[in-house]
């Protein structure tokens, strides 16, 4: 059946977000956009509180206080569509964090930037878990696509932050890598009720990129001229550039 276009309004029961119930009374129209929007914040609600699979275009229907039908409207593809449409909502808002003016020392800058993720994933809890937690049926090669995007977005801001316009391979492995660590330990610093007070698990993962680099150093020369670059940057009197330096004879 071919879909018809979405209005240029609708008239729904209008929704309570916060609590993801749809009001029982009242009605207001919502103009396309607008409607579109708060289907795809609906669904990366539900989509982030349990696996893809078990949420059916009825549960988010419901939750947004419309009406299947509507729903269809607005992702003709069904709930593939509405899922991938999630995604990339939360991964342009991500990627958009990582875009800011960078000042100070290299540590202070990549602070900085872990500033702006963490922000994201405070604000964002249930978008970020959709977003990275894989394994689902409804998985397809764009969703990972999306998540792929993400990713090789932050791979580029680090290298510009390392100041390197050509990585080598165990350079590129050790910027990757400390990605991963990022979002594994973001991901459980959510499921863990944020115990750990968010300065120090960035300030904890400023320090793991440090190590990892200088541990990858050892077999790389590049990553090493970077890694010292960075040391020299960072001044004699600052504490963590003193601290490695003790450990590592970094020089």
């Amino acid at each position: 059946m071919e879909a018809r276009p979405a209005p240029a309004s609708d008239q729904v029961p209008a929704p309570d977000l916060p609590g993801l119930r749809p009001r029982r009374t009242g009605y207001r129209r919502l103009p396309v956009q607008q409607r579109r929007e708060q289907l795809i914040a609906v669904a990366l609600e539900l989509f982030a509180s349990r696996p893809p699979e078990e949420v059916s275009l009825d549960d988010v229907a419901e939750a947004a206080g419309a009406s299947r039908p509507l729903v269809y409207r607005y992702f003709a593809g069904g709930k593939q569509q509405l899922y991938e449409a999630a995604l990339r909502t939360a991964a342009e808002e991500l990627s958009g964090r990582f875009a800011v003016r960078l000042s100070g020392t290299p540590s202070e800058q990549l602070a900085a930037v872990l500033d702006g993720y963490f922000a994201f994933v405070a604000e964002h809890d249930a978008g970020y878990s959709a977003l990275l937690r894989g394994g689902s049926v409804v998985e397809t090669a764009r969703t990972s696509a999306i998540v792929d995007d993400v990713r090789r977005a932050a791979l580029r801001l680090t290298l510009r932050h390392l100041g390197v316009r050509e990585a080598g391979p165990l350079l590129t492995l050790l910027v990757r890598s400390w990605i991963s660590v990022v979002e594994g330990a973001s991901l459980s610093w959510l499921d863990e009720g944020r115990a750990l007070p968010v300065t120090e698990l960035r300030d904890w993962l400023v320090d793991q990129f440090t190590a990892m680099a200088a541990a990858t150093a050892l077999r790389d020369p590049q990553t090493a001229d970077v890694l010292a670059g960075l040391l020299a940057l960072e001044g004699p009197d600052a504490s963590r550039a003193a601290r490695l330096r003790e450990v590592l004879d970094v020089r």
